[in-house]
């Protein structure tokens, strides 16, 4: 690979970890650690009650965790929207313009 060519790739930051790009997401928007737990939550409730599901059918256990990860992830973006809204319009401080 030549020089000219690695300069139009886009150029990574090395220096910075996982956790410390998860972490610094988190400050940013702080429903990204949410949506983890949320995750790991659903998949280990998933994963439980498929081996305790009884009678059952595999194709109804499926049906009921898509909807539950699908109500999850609908509720976080609905929080993540209502977060960011009040960041901006009621958490900002208001600009005052002063008449002469």
């Amino acid at each position: 690979m030549s020089s000219s060519q690695e300069s139009v790739l886009p150029s990574y930051e090395t220096d910075s970890s996982q956790t410390s790009k998860l972490i610094r997401k988190s400050k940013e928007s702080p429903f990204v650690p949410v949506g983890i737990a949320g995750l790991i939550a659903v998949v280990s409730y998933g994963l439980y009650k498929l081996k305790h599901r009884g009678n059952t059918k595999m194709s109804v256990h499926l049906i009921h965790m898509r909807v539950a990860a699908q109500g999850f992830v609908v509720g976080a973006m609905t929080c993540g929207v209502l977060y960011s809204m009040y960041r901006e319009y009621l958490a900002k401080p208001k600009e005052c313009k002063k008449d002469d």
